[in-house]
């Protein structure tokens, strides 16, 4: 079986990196034999994404013992689709990997990916059956899973995550994507809809801490759903025609209780109260739709998605941009 795998592939693993010294050296440990194995042909591709640690100190040095190790330095913190979005396009296989840095993800479990997109599919994701995560991480992870869900269009969504498997191919769909807002998952619908998930162990962190915040995770939903989804613009129509019917409810209510008794309707409560909830929601709206000219603004800025500041080369030797 091992045979037939190696001379019917070529792999290209993507790993974004941030502030991960203490792991990398494992993970590239436990990620050769696996590669050796599942592929005729296969690659490392560290994308440094702005470390504050040595991690860039150590990717050169496993550049330099491994030959198939490949490092990329970019010239800060991106976010770690920014920094997918680079390797993926760097790779030089025919199966990319990606997967994150801190061995939750076992390499063990790649064979899985591999095997399950040799059935005809083009895209597959590796679901843990149960998180290690805390209760707020694994809300704002649900929550970011159902923004998620509605920009991509696909029930796939709601098992996605950075342990991923796909066809190299399915990059040209987004080979000009330049803007800095990115969502990996969202733009490989540009170029597929055969999307399978399917479970596979998940392990605790080897080191450290996760550097995805509750902050981050919502700010990566707002990022999807104004940037690659029209819902929140539908959501606020909605609303729209929701206080209208109410405007026009409390119309109907005020004429009708002039015409049967006689009086309006008393009291500063009231009033104050229905302008508190119109004006609101107008700001609710405006709100929205500010969210979507902030992205106009940042696209027609021509804001690159990550600048690469250094790589490493075959030869092991490494070079400043």
């Amino acid at each position: 079986m091992a045979t037939e795998l190696r001379t019917a592939r070529s792999v290209s693993v993507i790993v974004p990196v941030y502030n991960s010294e203490a792991i990398l050296a494992a993970l590239i440990k436990r990620l050769e034999p696996v590669l050796v194995a599942l592929a005729r042909e296969h690659e490392v591709v560290f994308v440094n994404d702005g470390s504050r640690d040595r991690s860039w100190e150590v990717i050169q040095e496993l550049c330099t013992d491994h030959a198939w190790v490949r490092g990329i330095n970019l010239m800060r913190n991106y976010g770690q689709h920014n920094a997918l979005l680079c390797g993926i396009r760097a790779a030089r296989h025919e199966i990319i990997v990606t997967m994150d840095d801190d061995l939750q993800h076992p390499p063990e479990e790649i064979h899985k990916l591999l095997e399950k997109l040799g059935e005809g599919f083009d895209v597959v994701y590796g679901f843990p059956e149960k998180q290690k995560h805390g209760l707020l991480r694994d809300l704002a992870s649900e929550m970011t899973k159902v923004a998620l869900q509605n920009s991509m269009g696909a029930q796939t969504a709601r098992h996605v995550s950075a342990f991923r498997a796909f066809r190299t191919p399915l990059r040209n769909a987004f080979a000009n994507y330049h803007s800095p807002f990115i969502s990996v998952d969202v733009v490989l619908t540009w170029g597929t809809t055969r999307f399978v998930a399917i479970n596979v162990r998940h392990d605790p962190r080897a080191a450290g801490v996760s550097n995805y915040t509750l902050w981050k995770l919502f700010t990566h939903a707002m990022n999807m759903m104004t940037g690659f989804s029209t819902l929140p613009l539908q959501l606020a129509n909605f609303l729209g025609f929701f206080c209208t019917a109410c405007g026009l409810a409390l119309l109907a209510f005020v004429l009708g209780r002039y015409l049967l008794h006689g009086t309006s309707v008393p009291g500063f409560t009231f009033l104050a109260s229905m302008i508190a909830v119109f004006s609101g929601a107008q700001l609710f709206t405006l709100g929205i739709m500010g969210e979507y000219l902030s992205r106009m603004h940042f696209r027609m800025m021509e804001r690159p998605p990550y600048v690469v500041g250094h790589v490493t080369h075959p030869e092991g030797t490494f070079s400043k941009l």
